[in-house]
């Protein structure tokens, strides 16, 4: 059986540099079984199986599992391309107790709708949330926080990292014609790094620093140029610093950060200590945005933040109408963002490739 495992307790589980998107510390190669390679990481079976990434005790193996059936109201999506994110990654670290197929970010095509049979070929996008509708916060109006739901390869639902997946037909939008896949599979991410407006004004005269410019950071970072504001970032990477400027971001290096002078300080890093360098930035009564999500705690000291009456945003998924909108607008074109597409069954590799430091995105096509 082929595998990888991250790094088991006691080994160097450093956490990343503060503005290294999803750095995270992986085996150096795939572990494999070579009595079972064949058998498992090779030909297809004549079943009603499909090729897979499982993830289960923080280890991710190549599987064959059985055909997805849509419940009532879902659909089956053949997928076309998927990303892998930093979320994918810290998984295998044990951000969150999750068994099954990872992966959230997607781009797929329609193979079987029984409650609408009218939709089948066409090519979607998938919010990742499932929700209940019924629920206490549904009914205020926050379904994305369902207390019954189940999110795309994180919580109760497999992912995207194989050939099928299901989602109910309601989470599921139309990728416009002239969108191409390899944009399309950022509508997710980019709905994620939209969701900052929905929740935190922006606009000219203010001053906004993005501190970690990988996968997400990029997207962030890009996403805030058209409201006006000054846009800064914080990048390790001479790429990463390139692609940055070339969106009309100001580059400025951790040395030169700005002392309690930001408005609304961004923490993208996939890493802790991340969190302090956006402590020092931000000014009295300014924002602190929280983009990252990984295993481990967050240590901080609080007094500063009641004395500078600091307000600090949690900030998760974003609605994918508007992230479509803009990529069918040609606003934003992140596939400059894509270091590699490599086939599901290197999708060992690929997750070792994406944990490298200044990594962007790598993509999976089954």
């Amino acid at each position: 059986m082929c595998v990888y495992r991250a790094r088991p307790e006691g080994q160097d589980r450093r956490h990343p540099d503060p503005y290294e998107q999803s750095r995270v510390l992986l085996s150096a190669e795939p572990k494999v079984d070579r009595k079972q390679e064949g058998e498992n990481c090779g030909q297809k079976d004549d079943n009603d199986g499909m090729k897979s990434l499982w993830l289960e005790e923080r280890t991710v193996s190549l599987r064959d599992i059985d055909r997805p059936i849509p419940a009532p109201g879902e659909a089956l999506v053949r997928v076309r391309l998927a990303g892998v994110c930093a979320t994918d990654l810290e998984l295998v670290r044990g951000y969150y107790p999750y068994s099954g197929v990872p992966g959230h970010e997607f781009v797929g095509e329609i193979v079987e709708a029984p409650d609408e049979p009218d939709r089948v070929g066409e090519r979607v996008v998938g919010e990742i949330n499932a929700v209940c509708g019924t629920c206490g916060t549904c009914h205020r109006g926050h379904p994305r926080h369902c207390e019954k739901r189940t999110v795309l390869g994180i919580v109760n639902r497999n992912g995207a990292f194989a050939e099928l997946l299901t989602l109910p037909v309601a989470n599921l939008l139309r990728v416009p014609d002239h969108v191409p896949d390899e944009a399309a599979v950022f509508t997710e991410p980019l709905a994620a790094a939209l969701q900052i407006r929905a929740q935190v004004p922006i606009g000219p005269g203010d001053r906004v620093l993005v501190i970690g410019a990988g996968r997400l950071g990029q997207l962030i970072a890009r996403s805030l140029v058209p409201s006006g504001a000054r846009v800064e970032g914080i990048a390790r990477h001479e790429r990463q610093r390139e692609l940055l400027r070339a969106a009309g971001v100001h580059v400025i290096s951790e040395e030169d950060l700005p002392l309690r002078a930001v408005d609304v300080a961004i923490e993208a890093t996939g890493s802790p200590s991340g969190f302090a360098l956006a402590q020092k930035a931000v000014r009295p009564r300014g924002t602190i945005v929280l983009k990252s999500t990984y295993a481990g705690r967050l240590e901080i000291d609080a007094a500063p933040i009641v004395v500078d009456e600091i307000t600090i945003v949690g900030s998760r998924c974003g609605e994918f109408a508007p992230a479509l909108q803009m990529l069918d607008a040609g606003e934003i074109d992140p596939r400059d963002l894509i270091d590699a597409e490599m086939p599901l069954s290197d999708g060992l590799a690929a997750f070792v490739r994406a944990g490298r430091p200044g990594a962007l995105k790598i993509l999976l096509r089954p």
